[in-house]
Formats: structure tokens, C-alpha cells, sequence
């Protein structure tokens, strides 16, 4: 049978790079996209407009491309910028003329920058619209390349990356390991497409699903622990949202839930899908 294709968003480093990696293990051909393409760039990624902080990220789209190849997939290198709307058009556009379909979306990408831990008197309104324009608006200029594309061919599968932080109350104010409002009220909005596509094109075979991945420790968040108020959480690997975003993109299984919102652990938990984990507090 002929590979799959999938979109990724995200993937030089953490759960965009684990989803596209399973994905590639699992039979499909991948485009990967974010800004980082070789290792060792600078960007600004402090999560508070308090300090900066410009030292490079581990990760790049270039490392996960030999991944990926190395897993006997194509991948598509496509640099862009979720605050660029252009870029992300001609990636879409650019994966479907090279591919001439597109099986599933992964929206995983989002606004790196300050406001994730700025209370909502010391965020800018140009940082609330970064994260606004990244987090709701970049997924939708995907969408309105990709929809169409998957409408014709019959179906496709919408998996959005979501957090707690866009449908539940903060656990902690800011200083003891909360969120900023910039982030909770961009992936609100972002939040909210996945219902609305599952009702109005469901009956045409779009699946759509918003994956919350709970306490994940990516590469950025190693980073950032240092002596943080909430670094006792029980961080778990970034493979186990590769599994569970694997499974909804293939299990028919996951027809039953199109439209909600998935718990990413408890899932794979419930379901066994990576055997190899026991989830940190069951190991007291």
C-alpha cells in the first residue's frame, strides 16, 4: 500500500519531532516545518518579557529529517514561520503539489516567546497578538489549504496539540507555576476549531481531535526547570504523545471520539500503547 502523507508544524525539536518520527516508523511520509533548520540558531525564547534569552535550542528540522529518513520515510524540509502567514501557505501549498494529497495535519507548533509566564498587566498587547496569531490563526491558514485537499480525496485527519491551560482554571498564580493569560486565551481559540470542524465535516470524513500531552519534558522545558515552583510534576517522555497521536490518526477506534478532547496520557495509559512506560506516578 502507498505511504500516507502527514503535515507536521513544530517538529524540529520536542512532540512535534516524537509525532513526526512515529508517524515515520508507522508508514507515512512526512513534511516538517518550524523555524529552526540547522542546529544552533538563535531565537528569543524566554517565556517572560522580564529577561531574554537568545541561547540556542537543541534541535533542528535538518536532525529530524535524517531521522526520519533513516526510518525509511520521505520527509519534506519546509521552513516557516506560524507568525508569517505567506510561509505557511506555501508550505501547504508546496506539500500538496509535491504529494497531491495530505492524510493528516498535526498542529503542534506555537508562539515561543515571552507572555507564557507574564501576568495579563505586565503582557504587551503585541506579545497577546503574537500568541493569537500563532496558536489560532497559523493552524486555520493550514486548514484552508488543507481542508479542501482532504474533502476531495474522501477524508483526513485534524489533530490539534492543546493544554489544559485553554479550558481549565489556572492550578497556581503565576510565581507558583501557572500560565499567562496570552497563552491560555490563544489556545482557547485555537482549542475551539476542532469541534467545530468534527460537526460540520465529519459526515464527509474529516476527523478532527484536540490532544492534551500533559506534563511533557521536551528539550526547551529541560531547559527551564531549573528551580521552578512546578518542577516536581511528573514530566513524562515526548514518545508517548507520539503514540497516542499515531493511534488517533489510525486506529478506527478513534472515529468514536472525533470532535473531543483526548487526554494524551491517561490514553495511552488506558490502552497500553507504549508498553515501555510506567507513567511516573505509578512508580510512587
Amino acid at each position: 500500500m502507498a505511504r500516507k502523507k502527514a503535515f507536521v508544524t513544530g517538529a524540529s525539536r520536542g512532540i512535534g519531532k516524537a509525532i513526526a518520527l512515529r508517524l515515520a516508523r508507522g508508514g507515512y511520509d512526512v513534511a516538517i516545518t518550524a523555524r529552526t533548520v540547522e542546529d544552533g540558531e538563535r531565537r528569543e525564547h524566554s517565556s517572560t518579557v522580564k529577561r531574554s534569552d537568545t541561547s540556542p535550542l537543541p534541535g533542528s528540522l535538518n536532525t529530524t529529517a535524517d531521522e526520519i529518513r533513516a526510518a525509511g520515510a520521505e520527509v519534506l524540509v519546509i521552513p516557516a514561520d506560524l507568525l508569517d502567514r505567506a510561509s505557511l501557505d506555501a508550505a501547504a501549498a508546496l506539500t500538496l503539489e509535491r504529494w497531491g494529497r495530505i492524510d493528516l495535519v498535526v498542529h503542534n507548533g506555537r508562539f515561543i516567546g515571552p507572555g507564557l509566564k507574564d501576568t495579563p498587566l505586565d503582557t504587551p498587547l503585541a506579545v497577546l497578538e503574537k500568541h493569537v496569531e500563532a496558536n489560532a490563526y497559523a493552524p486555520m491558514v493550514l486548514n484552508a489549504r488543507f481542508l479542501p485537499a482532504m474533502l476531495a480525496q474522501g477524508g483526513g485527519t485534524i489533530i490539534y496539540i492543546t493544554t489544559l491551560a485553554a479550558y481549565k482554571r489556572p492550578f497556581a498564580k503565576m510565581e507558583d507555576g501557572g500560565w499567562g493569560l496570552s497563552y491560555a486565551m490563544s489556545k482557547a481559540a485555537g482549542h475551539a476549531i476542532v469541534p467545530v470542524l468534527a460537526r460540520e465535516y465529519g459526515d464527509q470524513g474529516i476527523r478532527a481531535f484536540n490532544l492534551q500531552p500533559g506534563a511533557t519534558l521536551t528539550e526547551r522545558i529541560a531547559e527551564e526547570l531549573g528551580g521552578a515552583a512546578h518542577a516536581s510534576l511528573a514530566w513524562e517522555p515526548v514518545e508517548v504523545v507520539g503514540e497516542v497521536a499515531y493511534w488517533l490518526a489510525t486506529s478506527p477506534e478513534a472515529d468514536a471520539l472525533n470532535g473531543k478532547t483526548i487526554e494524551g496520557q491517561d490514553l495511552c495509559r488506558e490502552r497500553n500503547l507504549l508498553p515501555s512506560w510506567t507513567p511516573k506516578a505509578a512508580r510512587g
